[in-house]
């Protein structure tokens, strides 16, 4: 590889990262950090240019409510909620409905696997006890999850991304140069999907009730969670830019968290600052080193002036195939690295067919996010639901999975995408 000119090791690196995430998802940093040393090694990109790449600000915010959640889902409340909804419940199949609202609920604020994480140990139980099979609940949870992730900025990684590469703040997703935002679009997709997993489980008719077992241990992590959703809400205000407020105000709040966990837990700050998810920390960062060495070779703009001329002046036709194209990509590839890069490829095709970038940008975030929903392999929080499911003695099958989320998808997708198309269309 020597005789590689620095564009096109960019471009060689860029590629064998992501078949390589394909085949080995599980070994993703180490992937994504040897290919970040390479483009360093054939001088692709700088050190300093490569420490630029890196959204900071996102990286905070990623780490600030990671902080946040963990004691959250610590305190039970989430759990104490959702076995209080189930007991109200009228019958198992609208208990199952309800957890997967509450899973939405929380999933909006919370990153999806943590709510996974939260939520689980209530199907689980609720399955035992009507000697039911969790492997349908559980996928409804997940893909459930991955839904409400995409409504706000904190609820996912591909959001921040979008936020950080959009600058857009936290009101921004609610409402956006005066239109109703991403928010908003995802609720509908939320509203047509929920009809769907209510023919899946409407079939359960029995009357579901569970021994009372969950007690919140505390009520700090509740109150701490809201307060930074509105201090978040309330920094959009000072910092319209997205340039460094909200990320600052995430780890405030995380470091708070972790000092709580601290003498809570009776454990060294050292121990709760270690147990963090850095695995995923460093993918991101390296991830924007990945796309920022494109964009630095000019391969960004190559592919969206080819792009461009694709879409000519059939602005419906190149939406629907920057949507179409991430619900199957993401179906099967990581959303956060597909996602990096085709941001920057979606704002410059947005420019030269001289539309608002808001149209690709939501339209693209939509169907790399809601695309993951497909297969078990799409996102995170699908493989964590099946590894619990594996350690129950379950083995979900590619088609079992499929068999609830393409239909869950197509339906949210569509009604999103329509949502977006008919508030930002030229």
């Amino acid at each position: 590889m020597l005789f590689l000119t620095p564009k096109i090791a960019a471009l060689a690196l860029f590629i064998a990262a992501y078949v390589l995430f394909v085949f080995f998802p599980a070994r993703r940093t180490l992937i994504s950090v040897s290919a970040v040393m390479l483009l360093l090694l054939f001088k692709a990109i700088s050190p300093n240019d490569a420490l630029m790449a890196i959204n900071w600000n996102v990286i905070g915010i990623f780490i600030g409510t990671l902080a946040v959640a963990d004691i959250f889902m610590e305190s039970r409340a989430p759990a104490f909620f959702a076995e209080l909804i189930v007991d109200r419940a009228k019958s198992t199949a609208w208990a199952i409905l309800f957890i997967c609202l509450l899973t939405g609920f929380i999933s909006a604020f919370v990153e999806n696997v943590a709510t996974v994480l939260i939520v689980a140990p209530i199907v689980i139980a609720l399955t035992k006890k009507l000697k039911i099979n969790p492997i349908g609940p559980m996928i409804a949870v997940a893909i459930s999850s991955n839904l409400q992730g995409t409504a706000t900025l904190i609820g996912d990684p591909p959001s921040m991304l979008l936020g950080g590469f959009a600058k857009m703040n936290f009101m921004d997703f609610f409402f956006y140069h005066g239109k109703p935002g991403i928010f908003f679009a995802v609720e509908l997709g939320a509203i047509f999907s929920f009809f769907i997993l209510y023919l899946i489980f409407k079939h359960y008719k029995e009357k579901s009730t569970l021994l009372k077992v969950e007690k919140i241990k505390a009520y700090f992590p509740s109150f701490w969670l809201v307060l930074l959703i509105f201090v978040l809400a309330l920094s959009s205000f000072f910092d319209p830019g997205f340039s460094c407020v909200a990320g600052t105000i995430c780890l405030f709040f995380g470091l708070v968290s972790l000092i709580y966990k601290m003498f809570t837990e009776k454990k060294s700050l050292g121990y709760g600052i270690t147990n963090l998810d850095w695995d995923t920390t460093l993918f991101l960062m390296a991830i924007f080193i990945l796309v920022g060495s494109l964009t630095i070779t000019g391969w960004i703009d190559t592919f969206s002036i080819f792009l461009a001329n694709v879409i000519g002046q059939n602005i419906l036709g190149g939406y629907l195939l920057i949507v179409i194209t991430a619900v199957v990509l993401s179906s099967f590839i990581d959303n956060v690295p597909f996602l990096a890069a085709m941001l920057p490829v979606a704002l410059s095709v947005s420019q030269r067919i001289n539309i608002d970038p808001p149209l690709l940008l939501f339209g693209l975030l939509i169907g790399a996010s809601l695309g993951g929903n497909i297969t078990p392999i799409g996102a995170s929080a699908n493989i964590v639901a099946c590894g619990i499911l594996k350690k129950e003695g379950y083995q979900v099958k590619f088609g079992e999975f499929i068999k609830i989320g393409l239909p869950f998808t197509l339906v949210a997708v569509t009604a999103s995408c329509l949502f977006v198309w008919l508030i930002w269309r030229p």
